[in-house]
């Protein structure tokens, strides 16, 4: 284990704060903190674990600002929240068995797709439209899916869901920024709640990160209802484009493997 030292300590909960601040409007922090705990030498399993527990310190404080300004939709989010949760820690649960290269592969094409839907939508979506799904339906099959993959992997599941309730719910983008916090909060809560068994967080780290992580997601929020789509979309666009990069240019990943035999 990693000796840790006030400086480190700091430096790691300045990344945390700045990561919530971004996350809070759209999503990615994880990109941000996750590989400087691997470059600070922490190993893996506590890495994972440590970062999931401040990513839930971001997520539950961005959700609590929007909840202040009676901005999330608790009659519908509640079961959405809940079956996010459930998604979570069941993904936590298999993170051992699903094969991480065909994540590797698809995730940033995923991204991309997102990251081109928002570019290049004519305006950003300030009125709400009709919805292409029922709240039961996105319930019981987008809400467990994406907590699930949040508890294998993760990258992207903010950005996912605020598409989801943008294209499926029908929902404006505030609207969507908002209540995809609550989701992720929860499948945040689901998969750390299988993590925390393992003992693998290194508590003093990830109580300093989770509180930078706080102050930075409150932060986030309150941009995010002033300056609205405006600040969302573009924001929304770069960090989409930013995970998918990340995650192409990582070793493991087949899809960049065979784009570096090609330019060779």
């Amino acid at each position: 284990m990693i000796e840790l030292d006030l400086t480190l300590v700091l430096i790691l909960a300045l990344v945390a704060l700045m990561a919530g601040f971004f996350d809070a409007i759209a999503g990615g922090g994880g990109l941000i903190t996750l590989p400087v705990l691997f470059i600070a030498g922490i190993e893996p399993l506590a890495a994972i674990a440590t970062n999931k527990f401040q990513a839930a310190s971001a997520t539950v404080s961005a959700t609590c600002a929007f909840a202040r300004k009676g901005m999330i939709d608790w009659k519908n989010g509640s079961a959405m929240a809940l079956m996010s949760f459930a998604g979570g820690a069941l993904g936590a649960l298999s993170v051992s068995f699903v094969p991480k290269t065909l994540l590797q592969a698809c995730v940033p094409i995923l991204l991309i797709l997102v990251a081109a839907y928002f570019a290049f939508s004519p305006k950003p979506n300030e009125q709400s439209r009709k919805a292409k799904i029922s709240v039961s339906l996105f319930c019981i099959t987008v809400a467990p899916i994406i907590g699930f993959y949040d508890g294998i992997f993760g990258p992207g599941v903010g950005s996912f869901f605020m598409l989801a309730c943008v294209i499926l719910l029908g929902q404006h983008l505030l609207q969507a920024v908002c209540n995809s916090k609550l989701l992720n909060a929860a499948c945040n809560l689901g998969a750390l709640s299988v993590f925390s068994l393992s003992g693998a967080i290194i508590w003093p780290l990830a109580l300093a990160m989770a509180g930078a992580a706080f102050v930075g997601a409150q932060l986030g929020a309150r941009c995010a209802v002033h300056f609205g789509p405006r600040l969302i979309k573009p924001l929304l666009v770069g960090v989409c484009c930013i995970m998918a990069t990340k995650l192409l240019l990582d070793s493991g990943n087949p899809i960049g493997q065979w784009l570096h035999r090609l330019t060779l």
